[in-house]
């Protein structure tokens, strides 16, 4: 680089403004008196150092002329000076000693301050620049606060295809219950369809995911965690924005997208080894369960409330863990019923939750981590109203809360209203304004557990699973009122065909983290996940979707190519059957490039 040879040079010729100061040398005394005192006269003062060339100057002010730092003017007064200054140091010399014979040039080890001037401007910008590409810091010209964040985000965009083959139930069969229940009752006496599920539409969409958040560190082993999100609403399990999606006031024709916020907690830790430590978070915060699959919890899905979380050594390659929390699901409004003087008691959703387990290293090339859990939801699952007739769509139900806030597809759904007949509403002919509940309560066992091998470390080979089941789950009490998970009848309406239990087992190779260009890994999976299983609205959102969630059964095959240690190329294909109730089959496509920070 310029600035090296520059450094170079320079250094050769010395950083000196000044000649070098020339040796001490006494006035020689008169000879003619040393004589005449019979005093012998002293030796011949020692010679000079050979005096260098200017050369240097010159060719360095020559150098900047050919990288276009100085004009050929401002060289040609630098070099005039240069050799002014040389001859007038050369006759001071040759004052003091006349040079030996044959000697016709001297090294002057001037630089000119211009060109010291532009050197030092030159190398200061060039450190800067290393400082700045290589993060050198200097932590105590920062502000108290910085070291203490740590910052984060991400950015993904895909291409997703959903395509559904010819032989979906497109009749009517694929109400969409999260569509009623978050908007005005449907009036099941109306001349018109329920919202439907599209399953027979193929649609292609650009989705983008876009996130940021900090770390912070509070002190005396606090610490904070906030994070936003985008995301086409407040779903709990997607943060995806399909672009050109026009909804909810934002999205289309260019226009802005709304981010939400996505994490925000406080953490209390102490122990901080991998073996051995405690945690207390409350707030918003990751999934504190061990689960490394999406059956149960969707992997973006945020918990809300308090978790304590434990882990502690039992032998030398044994160590267990343990998770409990609560989590409120969901708030009744302080002022329900709105449009009634007398207000209807809350209907406060809960999850309360614990997990046990142990992580075994068997040895060198086997890990092994396994847990089982129980997840007990309460309040979940919906409640017949007190009997009432409502005039309009906006009159409500004693037990309206007990619907889902939020729901994807697939659960076993009953009617909330106890609507009274009478001359109001025709004797039930018109104005049957419709709200729809959970038709069980859930009260979950989960055993989860994954196999490491390593012996190609850091190609890893790995086997995951889990077995569920809903303990709470009565076939006989949800056959009297649901309204759909119902097997095809001539007669009528069938006979309820759902389940309780939901299984997967995958597998994964290659590297468990892409860390440099050309990391890569695969997995692939298959899952059976039946009706009330597990509660649909917070499991995987991409596994046969429209109907994601539960009831649903397939293969998940794909794979990650890192294009550099903190962007990837990401590959996946979803092939999604109905288990029970009409017919319905997806195969989705999703091809990602994500960037993380």
């Amino acid at each position: 680089m310029l600035l090296l040879a520059f450094a170079s040079a320079w250094r050769s010729a010395s950083f000196a403004a000044e000649p070098p100061a020339l040796p001490s040398t006494p006035t020689p005394p008169d000879t003619t008196t040393l004589a005449a005192a019979n005093v012998p006269p002293p030796p011949n003062p020692a010679p000079l150092p050979a005096a260098p060339s200017q050369n240097v100057t010159i060719n360095l002010i020559n150098k900047l002329v050919k990288r276009g730092l100085l004009s050929k003017k401002d060289a040609s007064e630098l070099i005039q000076q240069a050799q002014d200054e040389a001859a007038a140091a050369r006759a001071e010399t040759v004052a003091l000693s006349p040079p030996p014979a044959g000697a016709d040039d001297m090294r002057v080890t001037y630089v000119p301050e211009v060109v010291k001037d532009q050197m030092r401007d030159e190398i200061k910008a060039e450190v800067l620049r290393q400082a700045k590409d290589e993060g050198w810091t200097n932590a105590a010209t920062l502000p108290s606060w910085v070291p203490r964040f740590r910052f984060t985000g991400d950015v993904r965009t895909r291409y997703e295809g959903d395509f559904y083959p010819p032989g979906n139930d497109n009749t009517g069969a694929f109400p969409n219950f999260n569509a009623i229940n978050t908007g005005a009752p449907f009036d099941t006496a109306g001349a018109v369809f329920s919202p439907q599920n599209n399953v027979d539409q193929d649609r292609n969409r650009i989705r983008l995911r876009v996130r940021f958040g900090a770390e912070i560190d509070l002190g005396e082993n606090f610490s904070a965690g906030v994070r936003i999100a985008t995301g086409e609403n407040d779903s709990p399990v997607s943060e995806n924005q399909s672009l050109g999606a026009a909804n909810n006031g934002q999205g289309g024709n260019f226009s802005k997208y709304a981010v939400w916020l996505d994490r925000g907690y406080l953490k209390y830790e102490v122990g901080g080894q991998p073996d051995k430590n405690l945690a207390i978070s409350v707030g918003r915060f990751e999934n504190p369960f061990f689960d490394p699959t999406t059956i149960l919890w969707a992997n973006t899905l945020g918990f809300d409330g308090f978790a304590i979380q434990g882990k502690y050594p039992v032998t030398k390659s044994v160590g267990g863990f343990a998770t409990v929390g609560a989590f409120p699901v969901f708030n009744t409004d302080f002022n329900f019923s709105t449009n009634q003087p007398a207000k209807f008691k809350s209907d406060d959703k809960w999850l309360y939750a614990a997990q046990g387990g142990a992580a075994w290293k068997i040895n060198k090339d086997f890990n092994v981590k396994g847990g089982v859990a129980y997840y007990h939801f309460q309040n979940v699952e919906g409640r017949l109203s007190n009997p009432f007739t409502p005039l309009t769509s906006s009159d409500q139900g004693n037990t309206d809360d007990t619907r889902p806030a939020f729901a994807q597809n697939g659960n076993t759904y009953m009617a909330l209203r106890d609507i009274v007949p009478n001359a109001n509403n025709n004797f039930g002919a018109i104005d049957q304004f419709q709200y729809y509940g959970l038709a069980t309560p859930f009260h979950e066992i989960a055993f989860t557990g994954k196999l490491d091998y390593n012996h190609f470390e850091p190609f890893q080979v790995s086997l995951i699973g889990l077995f569920e089941q809903n303990l709470a789950f009565s076939r006989g009490n949800i056959g009297a009122k649901a309204v759909n998970n119902r097997g095809p009848s001539a007669t009528g309406i069938g006979a309820f065909s759902g389940g309780d239990v939901a299984w997967t087992l995958g597998l994964q190779a290659g590297a468990a983290a892409l860390q440099k260009r050309w990391d890569w890994n695969v997995e692939a999976d298959y899952r059976y996940v039946e009706s009330d299983s597990v509660i649909d609205g917070f499991n995987d959102s991409d596994f046969g979707a429209p109907l994601s969630g539960t009831n649903l059964k397939g293969f998940t095959a794909g794979g990650n190519l890192a294009l550099s240690a903190n962007v990837w190329l990401g590959l996946r294909w979803m092939s999604a059957t109905a288990i029970d109730g009409p017919g319905y089959k997806s195969d989705i496509i999703q091809f990602d490039l994500n960037g993380k920070f």
